[in-house]
Protein backbone atom coordinates (compact mmCIF):
# COMPACT_ATOMS: atom_id res chain seq x y z
CA UNK A 1 0.00 0.00 0.00
CA UNK A 2 1.14 3.05 -0.76
CA UNK A 3 1.78 5.79 1.95
CA UNK A 4 -0.71 8.34 -0.73
CA UNK A 5 -3.40 5.75 0.25
CA UNK A 6 -2.92 5.51 3.69
CA UNK A 7 -3.20 9.22 3.89
CA UNK A 8 -6.13 9.66 1.90
CA UNK A 9 -8.22 6.69 3.60
CA UNK A 10 -7.42 7.79 6.85
CA UNK A 11 -8.35 11.35 6.13
CA UNK A 12 -11.48 10.52 4.46
CA UNK A 13 -12.40 8.59 7.67
CA UNK A 14 -11.69 11.63 9.99
CA UNK A 15 -13.96 13.34 7.86
CA UNK A 16 -16.66 10.82 8.20
CA UNK A 17 -16.49 10.41 11.52
CA UNK A 18 -16.78 14.09 12.42
CA UNK A 19 -19.51 14.44 10.23
CA UNK A 20 -21.27 11.37 11.33
CA UNK A 21 -21.78 13.01 14.78
CA UNK A 22 -22.28 16.33 13.93
CA UNK A 23 -25.17 14.50 11.22
CA UNK A 24 -26.47 12.46 14.99
CA UNK A 25 -26.68 15.59 16.50
CA UNK A 26 -28.65 17.60 14.93
CA UNK A 27 -31.23 14.41 13.35
CA UNK A 28 -32.07 13.44 16.86
CA UNK A 29 -33.92 16.51 17.46
CA UNK A 30 -36.01 16.14 14.14
CA UNK A 31 -39.48 15.28 14.38
CA UNK A 32 -40.24 11.27 14.16
CA UNK A 33 -43.07 11.75 11.58
CA UNK A 34 -40.30 12.12 9.33
CA UNK A 35 -38.93 8.96 9.39
CA UNK A 36 -37.68 7.22 6.81
CA UNK A 37 -39.08 10.23 4.58
CA UNK A 38 -37.31 12.59 2.25
CA UNK A 39 -39.33 15.39 4.43
CA UNK A 40 -36.10 14.41 7.37
CA UNK A 41 -33.82 16.00 4.50
CA UNK A 42 -35.79 18.92 4.13
CA UNK A 43 -36.22 19.69 7.80
CA UNK A 44 -32.56 18.97 8.54
CA UNK A 45 -30.63 21.12 5.77
CA UNK A 46 -32.22 24.33 7.45
CA UNK A 47 -29.80 23.27 10.69
CA UNK A 48 -26.29 24.63 10.36
CA UNK A 49 -24.36 21.71 12.44
CA UNK A 50 -26.07 19.19 10.39
CA UNK A 51 -25.06 21.27 7.11
CA UNK A 52 -21.64 20.62 8.53
CA UNK A 53 -21.71 17.47 9.16
CA UNK A 54 -22.65 17.11 5.85
CA UNK A 55 -19.80 19.43 4.35
CA UNK A 56 -17.18 16.93 6.53
CA UNK A 57 -19.39 13.88 5.32
CA UNK A 58 -18.99 14.53 1.48
CA UNK A 59 -14.84 15.87 2.06
CA UNK A 60 -14.68 12.36 3.13
CA UNK A 61 -16.66 10.87 0.43
CA UNK A 62 -14.55 12.49 -2.07
CA UNK A 63 -11.19 11.75 -0.28
CA UNK A 64 -12.03 8.45 -0.37
CA UNK A 65 -13.02 8.15 -4.30
CA UNK A 66 -9.52 9.44 -4.64
CA UNK A 67 -8.44 6.82 -3.11
CA UNK A 68 -10.04 4.38 -4.36
CA UNK A 69 -8.62 5.66 -7.43
CA UNK A 70 -5.10 4.81 -6.53
CA UNK A 71 -5.90 1.57 -4.33
CA UNK A 72 -7.87 -1.36 -4.20
CA UNK A 73 -11.00 -1.19 -2.24
CA UNK A 74 -10.27 -4.30 -0.46
CA UNK A 75 -7.21 -1.91 0.91
CA UNK A 76 -9.48 1.20 1.09
CA UNK A 77 -12.39 -0.18 3.17
CA UNK A 78 -10.90 -1.58 5.87
CA UNK A 79 -8.99 1.90 5.97
CA UNK A 80 -12.75 4.00 6.08
CA UNK A 81 -13.90 1.42 8.92
CA UNK A 82 -11.25 3.67 11.49
CA UNK A 83 -13.82 6.51 11.27
CA UNK A 84 -15.48 5.35 14.55
CA UNK A 85 -12.34 6.06 15.97
CA UNK A 86 -12.41 9.99 14.92
CA UNK A 87 -16.15 10.16 15.63
CA UNK A 88 -15.46 8.20 19.13
CA UNK A 89 -12.86 10.99 20.29
CA UNK A 90 -14.94 13.96 19.14
CA UNK A 91 -17.74 12.49 21.12
CA UNK A 92 -14.93 11.75 23.60
CA UNK A 93 -13.99 15.34 23.77
CA UNK A 94 -17.41 16.55 24.31
CA UNK A 95 -18.57 14.71 27.07
CA UNK A 96 -14.57 14.07 28.77
CA UNK A 97 -15.49 10.73 29.25
CA UNK A 98 -12.06 8.47 29.50
CA UNK A 99 -11.22 5.80 27.32
CA UNK A 100 -11.08 2.72 29.61
CA UNK A 101 -10.38 -0.50 28.91
CA UNK A 102 -13.24 -0.70 26.44
CA UNK A 103 -12.28 2.08 24.33
CA UNK A 104 -8.79 0.84 24.55
CA UNK A 105 -10.10 -2.63 23.66
CA UNK A 106 -11.94 -1.80 21.20
CA UNK A 107 -9.26 0.34 19.64
CA UNK A 108 -6.58 -2.38 19.69
CA UNK A 109 -9.08 -4.84 17.50
CA UNK A 110 -10.43 -2.27 15.23
CA UNK A 111 -6.47 -1.30 14.62
CA UNK A 112 -5.25 -4.50 14.44
CA UNK A 113 -7.55 -6.44 12.52
CA UNK A 114 -7.03 -4.08 9.43
CA UNK A 115 -3.45 -4.39 9.77
CA UNK A 116 -3.89 -8.06 9.92
CA UNK A 117 -6.51 -8.07 6.99
CA UNK A 118 -4.44 -5.95 4.67
CA UNK A 119 -0.99 -8.03 5.50
CA UNK A 120 -2.38 -11.16 5.41
CA UNK A 121 -4.60 -10.67 2.28
CA UNK A 122 -2.25 -8.27 0.12
CA UNK A 123 -4.62 -7.20 -1.96
CA UNK A 124 -3.97 -6.08 -4.88
CA UNK A 125 -5.50 -4.87 -8.64
CA UNK A 126 -6.82 -7.16 -11.09
CA UNK A 127 -8.38 -7.37 -14.70
CA UNK A 128 -12.25 -6.29 -13.33
CA UNK A 129 -14.92 -9.37 -14.71
CA UNK A 130 -16.83 -8.19 -17.86
CA UNK A 131 -19.84 -10.50 -17.26
CA UNK A 132 -22.59 -7.89 -16.66
CA UNK A 133 -24.32 -10.66 -14.98
CA UNK A 134 -22.07 -10.69 -12.49
CA UNK A 135 -21.83 -7.14 -11.72
CA UNK A 136 -25.81 -7.12 -11.24
CA UNK A 137 -26.22 -10.05 -9.26
CA UNK A 138 -23.95 -9.07 -6.70
CA UNK A 139 -25.41 -5.34 -6.64
CA UNK A 140 -28.61 -7.07 -6.42
CA UNK A 141 -27.70 -9.27 -3.54
CA UNK A 142 -26.29 -6.39 -1.63
CA UNK A 143 -29.29 -4.01 -2.55
CA UNK A 144 -32.18 -6.67 -2.28
CA UNK A 145 -30.73 -7.23 1.56
CA UNK A 146 -30.84 -3.15 2.09
CA UNK A 147 -34.20 -3.41 0.93
CA UNK A 148 -35.05 -6.52 3.38
CA UNK A 149 -33.33 -4.76 6.21
CA UNK A 150 -35.31 -1.54 5.30
CA UNK A 151 -38.83 -3.19 5.09
CA UNK A 152 -38.00 -5.20 8.58
CA UNK A 153 -37.43 -1.81 10.13
CA UNK A 154 -40.58 -0.51 9.01
CA UNK A 155 -42.45 -3.05 10.69
CA UNK A 156 -40.13 -3.47 14.13
CA UNK A 157 -39.59 -1.55 17.60
CA UNK A 158 -37.09 1.54 17.05
CA UNK A 159 -34.89 -0.30 19.27
CA UNK A 160 -34.32 -2.45 16.30
CA UNK A 161 -34.87 0.05 13.37
CA UNK A 162 -32.28 2.25 13.94
CA UNK A 163 -29.46 -0.63 13.76
CA UNK A 164 -31.20 -2.61 10.76
CA UNK A 165 -31.34 0.73 9.02
CA UNK A 166 -27.46 1.00 9.71
CA UNK A 167 -27.09 -2.14 8.11
CA UNK A 168 -28.79 -0.84 5.21
CA UNK A 169 -27.17 1.79 4.51
CA UNK A 170 -23.81 0.35 4.81
CA UNK A 171 -24.42 -2.12 2.29
CA UNK A 172 -25.25 0.84 0.08
CA UNK A 173 -22.38 2.54 0.55
CA UNK A 174 -20.05 -0.55 0.41
CA UNK A 175 -21.97 -0.95 -3.40
CA UNK A 176 -21.87 3.05 -3.55
CA UNK A 177 -17.64 2.76 -3.23
CA UNK A 178 -17.25 0.25 -5.82
CA UNK A 179 -19.53 2.08 -8.95
CA UNK A 180 -17.42 5.09 -7.25
CA UNK A 181 -13.93 2.83 -8.56
CA UNK A 182 -15.77 1.98 -11.46
CA UNK A 183 -16.63 5.74 -12.66
CA UNK A 184 -13.29 6.90 -11.96
CA UNK A 185 -12.11 4.03 -14.00
CA UNK A 186 -14.21 5.33 -16.68
CA UNK A 187 -13.61 9.16 -16.39
CA UNK A 188 -9.62 8.64 -16.68
CA UNK A 189 -10.18 6.46 -19.55
CA UNK A 190 -12.36 9.12 -21.54
CA UNK A 191 -13.27 11.97 -19.95
CA UNK A 192 -16.62 13.60 -18.86
CA UNK A 193 -17.52 12.21 -22.09
CA UNK A 194 -17.00 8.34 -20.94
CA UNK A 195 -18.40 9.12 -17.23
CA UNK A 196 -21.48 10.52 -18.39
CA UNK A 197 -22.56 7.75 -20.82
CA UNK A 198 -22.15 5.11 -18.28
CA UNK A 199 -24.81 4.35 -15.60
CA UNK A 200 -22.19 4.05 -12.68
CA UNK A 201 -22.21 8.18 -11.88
CA UNK A 202 -25.75 8.20 -11.47
CA UNK A 203 -25.62 5.13 -9.14
CA UNK A 204 -23.39 6.33 -7.24
CA UNK A 205 -25.80 9.98 -6.81
CA UNK A 206 -28.54 7.15 -6.24
CA UNK A 207 -27.29 4.94 -3.77
CA UNK A 208 -25.59 8.29 -2.08
CA UNK A 209 -29.29 10.26 -1.25
CA UNK A 210 -30.91 7.00 -0.08
CA UNK A 211 -28.41 5.67 2.05
CA UNK A 212 -28.59 9.15 3.25
CA UNK A 213 -31.97 9.00 4.28
CA UNK A 214 -31.48 5.95 6.06
CA UNK A 215 -28.41 6.64 7.88
CA UNK A 216 -30.56 10.24 8.97
CA UNK A 217 -33.27 8.09 9.85
CA UNK A 218 -31.37 5.61 11.96
CA UNK A 219 -29.97 9.03 13.93
CA UNK A 220 -32.80 10.40 14.52
CA UNK A 221 -34.89 7.70 16.12
CA UNK A 222 -31.70 6.62 18.34
CA UNK A 223 -28.51 7.33 20.18
CA UNK A 224 -25.36 7.23 18.10
CA UNK A 225 -24.14 4.10 19.46
CA UNK A 226 -26.98 2.26 17.96
CA UNK A 227 -26.79 2.67 14.46
CA UNK A 228 -22.79 4.13 13.86
CA UNK A 229 -20.91 0.68 14.56
CA UNK A 230 -23.66 -1.35 12.22
CA UNK A 231 -23.07 1.37 9.45
CA UNK A 232 -19.17 1.20 10.28
CA UNK A 233 -19.25 -2.79 9.86
CA UNK A 234 -21.49 -3.45 7.31
CA UNK A 235 -19.63 -0.55 4.32
CA UNK A 236 -16.24 -2.73 4.17
CA UNK A 237 -17.86 -5.98 4.13
CA UNK A 238 -20.03 -4.80 1.15
CA UNK A 239 -16.95 -3.03 -0.18
CA UNK A 240 -14.45 -6.07 -0.21
CA UNK A 241 -17.43 -8.45 -1.74
CA UNK A 242 -17.64 -6.18 -4.32
CA UNK A 243 -14.28 -5.24 -5.03
CA UNK A 244 -13.37 -9.13 -5.08
CA UNK A 245 -16.83 -10.19 -6.71
CA UNK A 246 -16.53 -7.67 -9.72
CA UNK A 247 -14.00 -5.47 -9.45
CA UNK A 248 -10.73 -7.88 -9.72
CA UNK A 249 -8.97 -7.48 -6.81
CA UNK A 250 -6.78 -10.08 -5.57
CA UNK A 251 -6.43 -11.73 -1.85
CA UNK A 252 -4.17 -14.46 -0.78
CA UNK A 253 -5.94 -17.23 -0.61
CA UNK A 254 -4.31 -19.81 1.03
CA UNK A 255 -5.30 -21.37 4.56
CA UNK A 256 -3.20 -19.44 6.49
CA UNK A 257 -3.89 -15.96 4.62
CA UNK A 258 -7.29 -16.90 4.67
CA UNK A 259 -7.52 -17.43 8.45
CA UNK A 260 -5.76 -14.32 8.91
CA UNK A 261 -7.53 -12.22 6.62
CA UNK A 262 -10.93 -13.72 8.54
CA UNK A 263 -9.58 -12.96 11.90
CA UNK A 264 -9.08 -9.71 10.42
CA UNK A 265 -12.75 -8.77 9.74
CA UNK A 266 -13.61 -10.44 12.80
CA UNK A 267 -10.98 -8.30 14.91
CA UNK A 268 -12.53 -5.17 13.02
CA UNK A 269 -15.91 -5.50 13.74
CA UNK A 270 -15.44 -6.52 17.45
CA UNK A 271 -13.77 -3.54 17.70
CA UNK A 272 -16.16 -1.31 15.92
CA UNK A 273 -19.13 -2.89 18.41
CA UNK A 274 -16.86 -2.07 21.71
CA UNK A 275 -15.79 1.53 20.56
CA UNK A 276 -19.57 1.95 19.34
CA UNK A 277 -21.16 1.08 22.65
CA UNK A 278 -18.49 3.31 24.48
CA UNK A 279 -20.37 5.38 27.28
CA UNK A 280 -18.33 8.57 25.52
CA UNK A 281 -20.94 7.91 22.48
CA UNK A 282 -24.06 10.26 22.57
CA UNK A 283 -27.27 9.04 24.44
CA UNK A 284 -29.14 10.90 21.35
CA UNK A 285 -33.16 10.76 22.26
CA UNK A 286 -34.77 7.70 23.62
CA UNK A 287 -37.57 7.29 21.30
CA UNK A 288 -39.73 3.67 22.36
CA UNK A 289 -42.69 4.05 19.64
CA UNK A 290 -43.37 1.37 17.18
CA UNK A 291 -42.16 2.59 13.64
CA UNK A 292 -45.44 0.74 12.46
CA UNK A 293 -47.27 3.78 14.46
CA UNK A 294 -45.45 6.39 12.33
CA UNK A 295 -46.74 4.86 9.11
CA UNK A 296 -49.54 6.39 7.78
CA UNK A 297 -52.87 4.39 7.61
Amino acid sequence: MSVLVLILSVSAACCLGFGFVLQQNAASHAPLSDFLSWRLLLDLIRVPRWLGGIGLMVCGMVLGAVALGKGEISQVEPLLATNLLFALALTRHQTKHPLGRQGWAGLVLLAGGVTAFIVAGKPKGGDSVTDPLRHWLIIGIMIGLALLLTTYAKRSRMTAAPVLLALAAGLLYGVQDALTRVSGERFGAGGFSELLTGWQPYGVLALGVTGLVLVQSAFETAELRMSLPALTAAQPLAGIVCGVGFLGDKLHTDVGALTWEAAGLAAIVAGIVLLGMHPSMPSGTTKTESVRDLQPH
